[in-house]
């Protein structure tokens, strides 16, 4: 065998075991943020329903930049359940996070938000004391009923 090619199999055989390793990590990611989708959308959905049924009345929900101050208008219609009005559910039953890229036509015209998927824990790596089960943050928006910022 030829000792000048032994380094170099050596170095092709970590990275290949590198990118194995990663894919592996990407793969169990994505299927854990799949499993918690599942079990977060259907709380999502029944939030949604039980705000209707209490007569809360949606309002045109608003985004902030995230750097700089004001909000933008959004097209999604719904419920604030973070008091610092940066995480929504609209009357489609889904999930929205209310932060969005600055942008002079935003400011103008609104900017567009896209549903996700909602969190088990909402603010998890946050601050001490912003991280909220999201199963306590619905039932406790829903108590306040329209007693909430908007």
């Amino acid at each position: 065998m030829n000792p000048e090619s032994e380094p170099t199999d050596q170095t092709a055989e970590r990275r290949r075991q590198a990118r194995e390793n990663a894919e592996y990590h990407h793969a169990a990611a994505a299927r854990a943020a799949e499993a918690e989708a599942r079990r977060t959308a259907p709380m999502v959905a029944a939030f949604a329903e039980a705000m209707r049924s209490a007569g809360v009345e949606p309002t045109r929900l608003r985004a902030r930049p995230y750097s700089g101050g004001g909000r933008l208008r959004t097209d999604v219609v719904g419920w604030y359940v973070r008091r610092d009005l940066r995480a929504a559910v609209g009357t489609d039953g889904r999930w929205y996070v209310l932060v969005v890229a600055p942008s002079l036509r935003g400011r103008l015209t609104g900017v567009h938000v896209e549903p996700s998927d909602a969190p088990l824990q909402v603010g998890a790596g946050g601050r001490d004391g912003d991280s909220v089960d999201l199963a306590v943050l619905l039932q406790l928006r829903l108590d306040a009923g329209q007693d909430f910022p908007s």
